[in-house]
Parts: C-alpha cells; structure tokens; sequence
C-alpha cells in the first residue's frame, strides 16, 4: 500500500462528526459509543447478536438518532464493507472522523487458558477475529476516512509483557498491535493502540479491573484532543491521558 492519500494529513480533529465501534454491545465497545453519543458524536457501532445490539443501543441512544446499530461479523469483510459504507453516510457530514476496532473474542478463562491446551479450532477463530477483524476494519475504512480522522484498537500489556494463561488471546493482541503499527507507517492517518489496563467486562470474565465507563473518556481524549504525534503508531495509556488532562 502507498503511503496513504495526499490529501489525508495528519491533525489535530477537535471535533468528531462520525465514529465506527465495533464491538459495541457490550463492555469497552459499548461505553466507549455512550461516551462518544455524549459529546456530540454520531455512532456507527456493530456486533455479532443483533437483538443484544438493539438493546444495548436503546439504552445508549433513547431517541434513536444519535447511534446506527448495524449487525455485522468483523471475520467478514463483505460484513465490515456494509458496516463501513453506512457508517460513511450516517453523520452530517460525508465520511468517517474516528474507527475503533475493539471486537473481539476471549475463548477460555483469563489467566487460566493455557496456549497449549487451546483447541486448533478456538486458535483459529481468536485469531481471525481479534487480528484479521482488526486489519479488515482498517482496510475497508480507508476510503471513508475524512483527513483528519484517526484509528483505534484497545489492547493491554498482555501483548508485550507473556502472561501466564492467556493464551491464543495475548498471542492476538501482540499481532493486532503489529497490525495497526504497520498500517501506522504507512498510511497519513495517526492510528494507535489504546493501553487499557484490566478492565472488568465478560471478555475479562469479569475480572477485577477498572469499570468500561471509567476509561471510556480515554478513547475521545485519543480520537479527538491528543497531538496526532502521541497517538500515531505508538501505545498511549493511561499515564499519558492523565498527565494530559489533568
């Protein structure tokens, strides 16, 4: 791939017109689509359960005008192409000013799934969607991106630093990190990783760990208020959003 549009520049957004989550019935996806209904933004959120997706919208979006709920499989890139399309068209104005591609699958319980005992099968499938749902999203967000928008996928240190009993899912988060740190380098858009630490949601098993809305503000501060330097192809934390915002 060239190195992105010429005419898409790095910058400074300060403001978000349309945003894509994926994932976003539930846990990070779903308070991170609240956060960004509350400051303005229109909301293009996905998931696989569509009847948890209408749910979870109602309740993020009473009135029915500031979310499109779509249900879409990001392991299907004819699924994210429709997503991605619609999305593009959703806000007041044409394209996407913000993509976080947070869905994803935890086969096991944390810190207990051992790599060696995963089946091939649940492998597989972790990897197709934490990784290639990533860089599907990405890919087909491109041609929607406005010049100003900015890509993000969560993960945590477990992609870094082996964990023990983490299993297929740590191996996918290092790879989901390498996914966007390429398209990063080559690409104008600023495209980063969102370090969360633990957070508590069903994918964690409801581990202990800060609560999804907690840290949801960190993604706005990520898409809209940080220099595009702080986020383009590095880790940005929460060290760094408070000693941002505070």
């Amino acid at each position: 791939m060239p190195r992105g549009n010429d005419l898409a520049a790095p910058g400074r957004i300060g403001h978000m017109d349309t945003a894509v989550v994926t994932g976003g019935s539930r846990g990070i996806g779903r308070s991170v689509a609240a956060t960004f209904v509350e400051r303005g933004a229109h909301v293009v959120v996905c998931a696989r359960d569509a009847e948890e997706l209408e749910r979870a919208v109602a309740d993020i979006d009473p009135s029915g005008e500031a979310v499109t709920a779509m249900r879409a499989d990001v392991r299907d890139e004819f699924d994210v192409e429709r997503l991605v399309e619609t999305a593009a068209r959703a806000g007041d104005a044409a394209g996407i000013d913000c993509v976080v591609a947070n869905a994803g699958v935890f086969y096991g319980t944390p810190g207990e799934t051992a790599i060696e005992a995963v089946p091939y099968s649940a492998f597989d499938d972790t990897l197709r969607t934490n990784v290639r749902g990533v860089f599907t999203t990405v890919r087909e967000s491109i041609p929607h991106l406005t010049a100003d928008a900015r890509v993000l996928v969560p993960s945590g240190r477990i992609a870094r630093e082996a964990t023990d009993g983490y299993g297929a899912y740590a191996v996918s988060k290092a790879a989901a990190e390498a996914v966007i740190r390429q398209f990063a380098a080559e690409t104008t858009w600023p495209m980063g990783v969102v370090d969360l630490g633990m957070v508590e949601t069903e994918l964690t098993d409801h581990a202990n760990g800060r609560d999804p809305g907690d840290i949801a503000p960190m993604f706005w501060w990520a898409a809209v208020e940080a220099d595009p330097e702080t986020v383009d192809g590095e880790i940005v934390g929460l060290r760094e959003w408070k000693r941002a915002t505070r």
